[in-house]
Formats: C-alpha cells, structure tokens, sequence
C-alpha cells in the first residue's frame, strides 16, 4: 500500500498534500532533522564572513554548533563548535582570531583544528593531542556561499546542485556584495513557509506590489530532481499605470527568478540585486528565515539599495503573516490534506514529492 500511494502522490492531477499532522507534531520534527537537515548540504553564508586568515563565524545548524573558519594556509575548514574535553565552545559570534581558546577550561585549538594547550593535564594516560582536534565537518563552496554537510558519506555539492549553476549564473551573483542582512522568527513550521513560496499562485492575493512588477500571467514553475525554479518577466511600465513602477524596463532577459533547494534554502535573482534566504527550523511550530542582500558594488549604500530591501522586506511580511494564519489553520480537525492546482502549485507537488522519498510513512 504505501508504494500504491506514492506512485499515485506522482500524479499531480490525482496527489494529495502532505497530511496536516506533519506540520506540527514533535516526532516528525525530530525525524526530520535526522533523515533531512543532517544529510543535506545546508548553506550556512558566504565567503565575505571569512575572507581574510583568521577570519571565523559560528553557526547553529538545527541544534548542531558549528565554527567556519580561514587558516593560515587560505583554506577556509568547518568544524562542530564543541571542545574536546567536556564540550565547551572553542568560539563564539564571529571576528579574527590567530586561535581558538575553549572558555570554559582553556583549551586551545590552531585555525585548522588541531589541538595546541590542554592546561595542567599532566599525568593523564593514553592520551595523545593529535586525536582530539576539532571534529570536522564537511564544506565546500559555489556560487561564494559556503555550504555544510553533517553527513560525511553525502554526494558531492556539485552533484545536488544538477542544472542550477546554469539557471542561476546569469545573475552575476559572484560579482556581487553584501549589503544587508535581517532574520524573521516566524510561528509556523518551515514546511509551511516552503509550500508558499514555492508557487506564484498567492501573488494576486498576498502581494499586489509585486504582482504589479511581474507577469503574472507567463509565471513558470519549472521542477528539477533536487529543486524549483520559478521565474517571470519584469513587466515595466504600462500605460494607465496608477503606481509608479520598480523597474522601468521590460525585455526578454529582465526576469524574476526564484530559486529553491532541497530542502530549505532559496536565491531570489531580480536585474539589479539577488538575496538569499536559509529556512530554519526551530522547532515543529517555529521557523527563522535568514535574509541576505548582494548588490552590484556602485549601488551599496545607495537609494537602489534601500528600495530593493524594502520591496523585500515587504513581501516577507506579507508571506509571514499568511504562514501563521494556514500554520494555526492546520490543527482544525476538518482539515487533513489538500489538493494540488495542476498548472500554478508543480513547485509544491515536487517538493512534497522530495519529501516522501526521504521520509517513508
């Protein structure tokens, strides 16, 4: 039965919705973390974090402590932010360092993890430092963002990546650079945050600023193996317009494209700035979205700069709060599943897709 069932979830025009109860109960959390989030690889920022020797950041992946830092020799490694001895932290915040100090006992770690002090531990038996370098985590790099691994037996990046680096280079996304960066804790679980973004369907309703910049109409939603891509073209001005445009042009290569990964990260690409955004879970109710902003280097600081944050910024409060409204809507008892909308919600039937092949039952 459970092979018939997800052989007819294949079928767009027949599947079902992930059952509600996935959205909210502990043990499906727990699950996820193990059978999704550990064996993913995660993106966890971007190489301007730790550009120069020295350079380090911390970051928490669903629980898991982690320490991204530049050695000496220019390689820039990722380790569990955890000491060796009974579990302090080597590192906290982010900054430059010539070595890692736990706080808690004093032992001290090189930049490529190896361990250098262990403060009045003569005496102690079969005990050899080099065994008790920082753990390492795998990490590789595209596009300059760094992404992370817990799984050490995982494919390589490049592979999961498939056709995305072709998509997404048109953007000149690696000639960009930071310009802001803001988080949203949002009540709702991230699975709900990921259905809305992943179709234009809602754009009508939920954003009319964008809606006003798109072609709704010609909205594509394109499924590959390991993620969506969703783009439009950028409408400019029209006659009879009420509202001043964003974008003063149209043409064939001004477009909106969006960007999703399996499971939990995105590239919003418009003509004049890409943001990135990391979905975290925080528990089976709760979600953090991660938002960053890269510019060309002539627009940093400037009016174009605010306008593409706050343009931004607005349309994630509107997803925000349509997230919490369906996510508080999840627990009623008439609702168990929905249907798919055969020609604007692909994005989401693939995603759901992804889902149960990685979480059977």
């Amino acid at each position: 039965m459970p092979n018939l069932q997800l052989n007819t979830d294949r079928d767009i025009a027949r599947a079902s919705t992930l059952p509600a109860s996935l959205y909210f109960t502990p043990e499906t959390f727990e699950y996820e973390k193990t059978r999704l989030f550990a064996s993913s690889w995660q993106v966890v920022g971007h190489v301007h974090q730790a550009a120069s020797p020295g350079d380090y950041f911390t970051f928490d992946l669903i629980g898991e402590p982690l320490l991204i830092a530049r050695g000496d020799d220019g390689v820039l490694r990722c380790f569990h932010n955890v000491c060796r001895h009974r579990a302090g932290n080597p590192a906290s915040g982010c900054g430059n360092r010539k070595l890692f100090r736990c706080g808690y006992h004093g032992w001290t770690y090189r930049l490529d993890g190896a361990l250098l002090v262990t403060p009045e531990f003569d005496g102690v038996e079969h005990f050899d430092p080099k065994d008790f370098g920082l753990a390492p985590v795998r990490l590789e790099e595209w596009f300059n963002l760094i992404f992370v691994n817990l799984d050490p037996e995982a494919r390589p990046l490049r592979e999961c990546l498939g056709e995305l680096p072709a998509h997404a280079e048109k953007f000149d996304f690696s000639s960009m650079k930071f310009s802001e960066r803001r988080t949203y804790e949002m009540n709702c679980n991230w699975k709900t945050y990921i259905d809305n973004y992943l179709e234009g369907y809602h754009v009508p309703s939920v954003h009319p600023a964008l809606n006003r910049e798109i072609d709704y109409n010609a909205y594509t939603v394109e499924p590959y193996p390991q993620y969506v891509r969703q783009w439009t073209p950028i409408r400019g001005p029209q006659s009879g317009d009420a509202a001043p445009r964003r974008y003063q042009q149209s043409g064939p290569d001004l477009t909106a494209d969006y960007f999703w990964v399996f499971p939990n990260w995105m590239l919003n690409c418009y003509p004049d700035n890409v943001s990135l955004n990391i979905i975290l879970p925080l528990g089976p109710e709760r979600t953090m979205a991660i938002f960053e902003w890269y510019l060309p280097e002539k627009d940093l600081g400037s009016e174009a700069a605010r306008k593409a944050v706050a343009f931004s910024d607005q349309i994630q409060i509107e997803d925000v709060g349509i997230c919490e409204i369906v996510q508080k809507n999840l627990h009623s008892r008439s609702y168990h599943s929905g249907r798919y909308s055969v020609k604007q919600e692909k994005g989401v039937h693939a995603f759901h897709q992804m889902y149960r092949e990685l979480m059977p039952g």
